[in-house]
């Protein structure tokens, strides 16, 4: 089956946005190469990728992170965690508590999307022991949290003036993961851009960073990007 994705353009509270939805199966996370160093652009992801004869079809940044493109929190791939989850205080969007966990559960077809509260996450693992498990494919954490069954974060506000570029991921009612990005020169505050989701049947959101961000959308060439930690991908 073709990995080729479908972009749409969506208009929500006087803002325009591109959004691409895919199957937990499609996606993957990535951070560093097979030498262990950070990827850190989409060009790279790209060229790896093509050493091992994949095609890589959709690409965007995957969270926060910290100097040297290293995740400011969780971050599992490929079934093995490679960063802790972070529940430290502090300012930033990160620390915005709730912050959140977006991971895929299962193997395969079986694959399931889940994006949950970190406290939430961290009581799951703990139950379960997901953090060493082959069940937990992929997870990364980011901050604020946009919606937890279908609320909004607590400290958002309807008014808010603090309108930026923004991109985040969500998982929709028939299990599919949701991506969004505003377009370039498009501002959304938190409670549109978690509005945004809602509109889009999710009930479950996080937001992935600010005005760094960037999506790519069947990329014909090398794509020129800024300098991010973790990545999602799909490929074919």
């Amino acid at each position: 089956m073709s990995a080729t994705v479908t972009e749409e353009r969506i208009e929500h509270a006087g803002s325009r946005f591109r959004v691409v939805r895919a199957t937990p199966k499609q996606i993957q996370v990535v951070w560093k190469d097979q030498q262990g160093v950070p990827y850190r652009t989409f060009d790279q992801v790209q060229a790896a990728f093509g050493k091992r004869g994949q095609t890589v079809r959709f690409l965007m940044n995957a969270g926060i992170f910290e100097p040297g493109g290293i995740p400011s929190g969780l971050h599992v791939e490929n079934r093995k965690t490679l960063h802790e989850l972070n529940l430290a205080d502090a300012p930033g969007n990160f620390f915005l508590k709730p912050n959140g966990v977006f991971r895929i559960e299962g193997a395969g077809s079986e694959r399931q999307a889940f994006i949950s509260p970190s406290e939430s996450f961290r009581q799951r693992a703990g139950e379960l022991r997901l953090m060493s498990s082959r069940w937990l494919e992929c997870a990364i954490q980011s901050g604020p949290i946009l919606l937890t069954e279908g609320q909004r974060h607590p400290a958002f506000k309807d008014d808010s003036p603090n309108k930026l570029h923004r991109n985040g991921t969500g998982v929709d009612h028939k299990g599919r993961i949701v991506f969004a990005i505003t377009e370039r020169g498009q501002v959304v505050n938190f409670w549109d851009f978690a509005g945004l989701f809602l509109k889009l049947g999710c009930r479950n959101a996080l937001f992935l960073d600010g005005g760094i961000s960037q999506m790519a959308a069947n990329p014909d060439k090398p794509v020129e990007s800024n300098h991010f930690g973790a990545m999602f991908v799909i490929a074919e």
